[in-house]
């Protein structure tokens, strides 16, 4: 019997793990947060992949899970390689949602709203290539929603005059019909990203696509679900008091800090 680890840089891997628990509610599923080196968008390379590495590996020995989630597009596109060479199980990751949103866009004009990271890589240029050729992409990065999410599950208000200064390059697209959120935080700022945007833009994340995936792997594991509760385990900053309060709502239980590498 095992579990699901589910990994990201902070509490954004929480939309991710919303999907999974919907999907697969009798799967306990433990959740890594790495929070001493948050953002990982503005991290180096070589030190976000060693880290990954480090810390996933190191509570997999602990908890034997069936797989591993990397919950967070910005270590998905940089650290798989290393993890999948490194783990005897199975390592999903996250890419942003590029060929769903081309497919559902009408106008052909579309936008990734992730971190400065994703939004300058290579791979994302290729995803854009392969699946939104005929799409004029119009590309945003922010760290700024990333700790606006953290801090909105900490319990502080989303200051929405910083959220409309953060959009105001979408909201100057009047043909925008579709935009990827290509940070698995940025979907726990969907409301007011919605309010902001409008009606008339569609908001696009992996969360259901993740899902299926481990679905996927789940059948064709054959491995049974234990009975243990979920985990939250983190680095750095301890959960706040609303926070441990969203988590518990979550199935998930405060265990233990662990050292960052």
């Amino acid at each position: 019997m095992s579990s699901i680890l589910l990994f990201d840089s902070g509490v954004g891997g929480l939309s991710i793990l919303e999907h999974v628990r919907e999907a697969f509610p009798q799967w306990p599923v433990h959740y890594l947060a790495d929070n001493a080196r948050f953002p990982y968008g503005e991290l180096e390379e070589e030190n976000l992949i060693h880290g990954c590495v480090h810390l996933i590996t190191t509570l997999v020995r602990e908890l034997t899970p069936a797989m591993v989630v990397v919950a967070c597009n910005t270590a998905s596109t940089l650290a798989l390689p290393a993890l999948r060479s490194a783990l005897p199980i199975p390592v999903i990751g996250v890419v942003p949602a590029i060929k769903p949103a081309a497919a559902l866009s009408h106008t052909g004009t579309i936008a990734l709203l992730a971190t400065p990271g994703t939004v300058r890589r290579s791979y994302t240029d290729g995803l854009i290539q392969d699946f939104a050729p005929h799409c004029r992409v119009i590309r945003l990065g922010s760290s700024d929603l990333v700790r606006m999410a953290e801090e909105k599950l900490s319990g502080k208000a989303v200051d929405t005059s910083q959220l409309h200064k953060v959009l105001a390059p979408l909201l100057a697209e009047a043909e925008l019909d579709a935009v990827v959120l290509g940070c698995t935080h940025f979907p726990l700022l969907r409301d007011e990203i919605g309010q902001v945007l409008g009606p008339k833009v569609r908001l696009v994340d992996s969360g259901s696509a993740i899902a299926r995936r481990v679905g996927t792997l789940v059948n064709e594991s054959r491995v049974l679900p234990g009975k243990q509760q979920g985990g939250y385990y983190c680095t750095g900053q301890v959960p706040s008091a609303a926070l441990a309060g969203y988590l518990e709502g979550c199935g998930l239980v405060f265990s233990t800090r662990i050292a960052a590498s």
